[in-house]
């Protein structure tokens, strides 16, 4: 029932822009922080964004602050991940993260499937 749908990866040349979708279905959308993840092979997963259920609060790591931004619409239940300035080093798999913020349902975590993305001249 719940799923998280990644799209928008792809090739792009260092320097390039590319945006990350995830629509979201079978939960409260609007009740969960939403978050993206990469991993690229051999690494570990890491977060390169975050944003609160609202909308109000963002946090990125250094390696991306200022090159990516994550935002949603509730009213689509999508989250955004805009991508500029990309480099080689982004190359990996992006995923979809959902997190409940409420007490009742704070163990309620879902994941999507992941998108590419690779960044090559």
């Amino acid at each position: 029932q719940v799923q998280l749908v990644e799209s928008g990866g792809g090739l792009v040349q260092p320097g390039g822009s590319l945006r990350l979708s995830c629509a979201a279905s079978g939960f409260t959308f609007s009740t969960y922080g939403m978050s993206w993840y990469r991993q690229a092979p051999g690494k570990e997963r890491e977060l390169v964004a975050a944003i609160t259920s609202d909308g109000g609060t963002t946090n990125y790591p250094d390696s991306v602050k200022g090159r990516f931004t994550i935002s949603r619409d509730n009213a689509k239940n999508t989250v955004y991940l805009q991508m500029n300035s990309l480099k080689p080093e982004d190359t990996a798999v992006y995923y979809c993260n959902a997190q409940a913020e409420t007490m009742q349902a704070m163990s309620h975590n879902y994941w999507g499937q992941g998108t590419q993305v690779t960044v090559s001249s």
